[in-house]
């Protein structure tokens, strides 16, 4: 005879355990229900004699009174069994299961594909029949409401019945909620219009995982603030879903019954990902991937995407709207290599070339992995769509923002402020610069924001400029500033420097200027152009260099493609929709932007070797203004 213990549950509306009642005096304590697990006892022996799990979950149903399902009745049974070794078809089955267990790479694959197959099918089998349900007629619901299970004894409580039946907690709208939750490919966008269920599909995705003890997942944002939202929903869902699942503010982490833990945190900065060196996760989310400028966070987190669990599949998933400092990489890496809603092998996103095994191994020529774009549109979602409020907001923002977030238009590039950059032209290899050519730099500052320093070489050449390295850091005072600039240029010969205008401005009667602090360390500056028509110039200025010259065949100025911030903001600046010669003065991660142009209207010039000619080499610096540092 098993032994059916008494048990507890966290709350009054938690799902009671098949064969168990509710005590009268305390809704959180449960007690064994004697008729029905005598039962229960004998459908267990059936069971240990090789009855159908299906045919003896049905006699079950019938002789109680009280539903349960095949796969309910299957998991009582390996509990109630799990501790003997005598068992005869316990032992069958983990003898089955250790054949069937995939051996080879390949099997594993297949072995995953056909998991992610029966998942998909099972989520289409819930929509259908409650799609079924609603389209059913009244008296029909009626009827069947009204339907009560044979009780074989009068001490059951029907209340207590109805609570043993399963909730549905999530069903995934059809169409492409359904298709990004059952997509078998390893990197996987969701992204277009607003409200199309993005991030709740986020969010669901990893739930059919957290009965596993062996999963750990992430997901993240941009910023700490961003991320609020994520925590909101999950705190409305996972509880539900997992009873007793328990939110850890200070580690931001959940952790579920089973052991499994799903981290929400934030990676507002490149250098943030550092905090995840040495640890491993099976399922990586990513919302909002474009707020990233670079592909350099979604690249490094890859290389935390493992498990030593058979069972568990590893994924990185991606939910976003069109637009964002990223979305030029976005779209390169995700959108431009293949049709939406089709999976490819995942490509190089500079050169364009398929990511592939090399020639030395087992699997060369083969796909690294497999990646794949599936588009969100508002009508997607019923809960919005339907009824109309929200479409309304979206159609009345401005052009740009309503294709973005309405269209999921990733055309939207096309309206950039600068359509001469190409990556292609105008970013290049890394290179030793020759020591006599002339090098310059060029700052933007911002605390709160962010401060994008900027080095240039020119190249006597053709007059080239070379942006050879980038800075770009925030919450980082003068002072702190200009010892990593110094730092980073220790050993160079830098000709002079631009530092925005706004910098030499007094702060209160007393105290130096954010400038003035920065010259006293040794990091000299001057003054940007700010008179009147200095950011319209900069900028005609810019489209100059951008351009090809018809004889040279090269732009007049380049980037080396470490400096990944200006290289993520040429592509997405908007033009001024008011049609001006300006960018977008909504548009506020201009900092790189800004700290390039100070470069280029500096009007530099490369050093002549003919200029200091006989001349003795100057050892010595010496600053002709105390104010400026020259």
């Amino acid at each position: 005879m098993t032994a059916w213990p008494k048990k507890t549950r966290p709350n009054a509306t938690a799902k009671i355990p098949y064969g168990y009642v509710v005590d009268e005096d305390d809704p959180l304590v449960l007690h064994p229900d004697l008729n029905v697990l005598g039962f229960l006892e004998k459908a267990l022996e059936f069971l240990d004699n090789g009855s159908s799990y299906r045919e003896t979950a049905r006699w079950l149903s019938e002789q109680t009174g009280f539903d349960i399902s095949h796969q309910g009745l299957g998991n009582i049974w390996k509990r109630a069994r799990a501790n003997d070794p005598k068992n005869p078809r316990l032992n069958q089955l983990k003898a089955r299961k250790k054949k069937n267990k995939p051996k080879t790479a390949e099997e594993k694959a297949r072995h995953d594909l056909r998991k992610r197959e029966a998942a998909a099918k099972r989520s289409l089998t819930i929509a259908q029949k409650k799609i079924s349900q609603l389209d059913a007629p009244k008296e029909e619901a009626s009827a069947t409401q009204t339907a009560q299970p044979h009780s074989v004894s009068d001490s059951l409580d029907f209340e207590a019945a109805k609570q043993t039946q399963r909730e549905v907690i999530f069903t995934p709208n059809p169409g492409p909620q359904t298709e990004f939750l059952a997509a078998p490919e390893r990197e996987v966008l969701y992204g277009g219009s607003a409200g199309g269920g993005k991030t709740y599909s986020l969010i669901a995705d990893p739930l059919r995982y957290f009965g596993n003890a062996n999963f750990s997942g992430l997901i993240v944002r941009r910023t700490n603030d961003e991320l609020r939202e994520i925590i909101w929903k999950t705190q409305e869902l996972y509880p539900k879903a997992y009873p007793g699942a328990r939110w850890q503010e200070k580690k931001s982490q959940w952790v579920f019954p089973s052991g499994a833990r799903l981290w929400l945190t934030y990676l507002e900065r490149e250098e943030d990902v550092l905090r995840y060196q040495g640890q491993a996760f099976s399922y990586i989310g990513f919302d909002e991937l474009t707020q990233h400028p670079t592909p350099f966070a979604w690249n490094y987190m890859r290389s935390r995407l493992r498990t030593t669990d058979p069972s568990l599949p590893i994924f990185m998933r991606a939910t976003t709207n069109p637009g964002g400092p990223g979305h030029q990489w976005v779209k390169k890496m995700f959108i431009d290599p293949a049709p939406e809603n089709q999976s490819f092998s995942a490509t190089d996103i500079d050169t364009g070339e398929a990511l592939v095994y090399p020639a030395s191994h087992d699997k060369a020529g083969q796909p690294l992995f497999f990646r794949r774009f599936i588009p969100a549109k508002l009508k997607d979602n019923p809960y919005l769509f339907n009824e109309g409020e929200y479409e309304a907001n979206l159609l009345s923002l401005p052009e740009m923002q309503r294709r973005q977030l309405l269209e999921g238009d990733w055309a939207i590039a096309d309206g950039a402020a600068f359509p001469e950059f190409r990556q292609s032209e105008h970013v290049i290899e890394p290179f030793e610069i020759p020591h006599d050519w002339r090098r310059f730099r060029s700052c933007d500052y911002g605390y709160s924001s962010f401060s994008a320093v900027h080095w240039f070489a020119i190249d006597p050449a053709f007059e080239t400029l070379i942006v050879y390295r980038e800075l770009y850091v925030s919450k980082h005072t003068g002072r702190d500033l200009a010892a990593k600039v110094l730092a980073l240029e220790s050993g160079e010969k830098i000709s002079y420097g631009i530092l925005d205008s706004s910098c030499w401005h007094n702060r209160g009667q007393i105290g130096p200027s954010i400038a003035e602090e920065m010259i006293t360390m040794g990091c000299r500056w001057r003054p940007s152009d700010r008179s009147a028509g200095a950011r319209v110039a900069g900028k005609n200025r810019f489209h100059e260099v951008l351009k090809i010259d018809e004889d040279t065949g090269n732009p007049g100025i380049v980037f080396f493609n470490t400096c990944r911030q200006i290289i993520a903001d040429l592509p997405v600046i908007p033009s001024d929709p008011k049609g001006g010669d300006d960018i977008d003065a909504r548009y506020k991660n201009d900092h790189a932007f800004d700290s390039v142009r100070y470069g280029i209207m500096s009007r530099p010039k490369a050093v002549s070797p003919f200029e200091n000619w006989g001349k003795k080499p100057e050892q010595h610096w010496r600053p002709a203004s105390t104010r400026f540092g020259y």
